[in-house]
């Protein structure tokens, strides 16, 4: 079985040879035609994943919490532009709104939202209607301004290029066709990278995550320039090293991430510690990364499930301890410790809140 997509990625292989892993990651999500992200909603039990806002709306509303106090802390800017990258279905920043008109009623924020999904922008427009919130295809078109931007499960979906340490140095991870033409296959350059001097054992692979640094930098200069912040949260790692984290999920399991191009979502772990230094470059200041259970906790996690459970029946409360579990628990039935938080902060600015104990 072939994909309309694999048709396609086939064909630029046999014209051009292989392709690096970020190209084949950017047609496999963001193909105009056939690309993940552009022919379906992935969320969800009919989807291939969920996400934390889709698990509770304490996760939002904490957000929205997060929100108020970092725009208080910035002097309340009436120009703030509040951003989200990959905003889903709109989840997050409904239940963060909602959150931040109770905290911050005189707090009528700009909404800007950066989607490149026809599907998924339908779905935030029917959430957010109310607040007729801008869209954008990337970053570069963000007004100038203070800026709040928040960014769930973003950057793990940005293409990256890998290379393999070889007794010649390091080559070029590739994406290229079996002898017979009928699958895709991994291989490497032939000739090793000469700008690459990290040193590591021959087999290692490295991940180098291009787009996702290039955010983090022109965000953090912003940010620094014209004041605010920025949140985000991701499945990653917070110490640098090498290894494979490439992977595809569809239907709520792991996949084989050449087998069926389109039709899978593609991710690699988040590299915290180059997001941070990439921050640190443009003279930002980086609050954690700290585990998303002790983040949420420190925002007020366990008071708030408290709170919604006054009242409620046995099964609204149990399916408020189920969520908060899954929130904040370790291991991999839990997010607490497989997701990390980052700040991003303009150096004037105190600590953010979620990042030292409340």
């Amino acid at each position: 079985m072939t994909t309309p997509l694999f048709v396609e990625i086939r064909d630029e292989i046999v014209e051009a040879g292989p392709m690096s892993l970020a190209r084949y990651m950017a047609l496999c999500l963001g193909h105009p035609i056939h690309g993940y992200y552009r022919t379906r909603d992935p969320l969800g039990a009919r989807g291939d994943f969920v996400t934390a806002p889709e698990i509770s709306q304490m996760f939002g509303e904490l957000i929205g919490i997060w929100i108020a106090v970092t725009w208080a802390s910035m002097g309340g800017p009436s120009d703030l532009v509040l951003t989200e990258l990959g905003p889903g279905r709109g989840t997050l920043m409904a239940d963060a709104l909602r959150a931040l008109g109770r905290a911050a009623p005189d707090f009528q924020p700009a909404v800007h939202l950066v989607e490149t999904s026809p599907l998924l922008r339908a779905a935030q427009a029917s959430r957010l209607g109310a607040v007729s919130p801008t869209w954008h295809d990337g970053i570069e078109t963000l007004p100038e301004g203070p800026m709040i931007v928040v960014a769930n499960e973003f950057f793990d979906a940005l293409p990256v290029r890998q290379f393999q340490r070889t007794e010649r140095g390091w080559c070029e991870r590739l994406v290229g066709l079996s002898p017979d033409g009928g699958r895709l296959t991994f291989g490497l350059a032939a000739e090793p990278d000469r700008e690459i001097s990290a040193q590591a054992p021959v087999g290692v692979l490295m991940t180098v995550p291009a787009p996702a640094l290039g955010i983090s930098r022109n965000l953090s200069r912003r940010i620094v320039a014209q004041g605010g912040a920025l949140l985000a949260i991701d499945y990653g790692h917070v110490r640098p090293g090498f290894g494979d984290t490439f992977q595809a999920v569809s239907a709520h399991r792991f996949a084989d991430p050449l087998l069926f191009p389109g039709e899978a979502d593609l991710t690699t772990h988040v590299d915290f510690a180059a997001l941070g230094r990439a921050a640190r470059g443009e003279g930002a200041r980086i609050d954690g990364p700290l585990d998303q259970g002790a983040f949420l906790l420190n925002l007020g996690l366990r008071q708030r499930a408290d709170r919604l459970k006054v009242g409620a029946s046995r099964a609204q409360a149990d399916a408020v301890d189920t969520a908060f579990h899954r929130l904040t628990a370790s291991g991999k039935r839990g997010m607490g410790s497989l997701f990390q938080a980052i700040g991003i902060a303009g150096p004037r600015l105190p600590v953010l809140s979620g990042f030292t104990p409340s």
